[in-house]
């Protein structure tokens, strides 16, 4: 299941840099977004099985920081694509979209399922 939620990741990232770049309320741009909420709904369930299973162990509290994380990621994401789909400013959001990545993306590592960890 964690392969599927590093993967959903990685798409779903792509996804969303594809949209921001695309021109705001075209049907490319439209499509994409809406092929990207199915990728969250994929990391969400994903995501939400991993962490039901790591919740026994003594690093709950850790996993938890990182599902907080994980749906800051998501939201951060669906707010810039809308306030770029209804041309408002998104420069702040756009750091504090990488902030709250880069605290997830760590978080990721860090953990004991994590490529630090899991022999990749």
């Amino acid at each position: 299941m964690i392969h599927l939620h590093l993967t959903s990741i990685v798409i779903a990232i792509i996804l969303f840099l594809v949209s921001a770049m695309m021109h705001a309320g075209s049907k490319g741009q439209k499509v994409t977004h809406m092929i990207l909420r199915v990728f969250y709904i994929l990391i969400l369930i994903s995501g939400g099985y991993v962490f039901s299973l790591q919740m026994a162990g003594n690093l709950a509290m850790e996993y938890g920081l990182k599902l907080v994380g994980g749906l800051l990621v998501i939201s951060m994401m669906e707010i810039v694509l809308m306030r770029k789909e209804k041309e408002k400013s998104t420069g702040v959001l756009w750091i504090i979209f990488i902030l709250v990545l880069a605290f997830t993306v760590y978080m990721g590592y860090r953990l004991p399922l994590g490529f630090l960890h899991a022999g990749f």
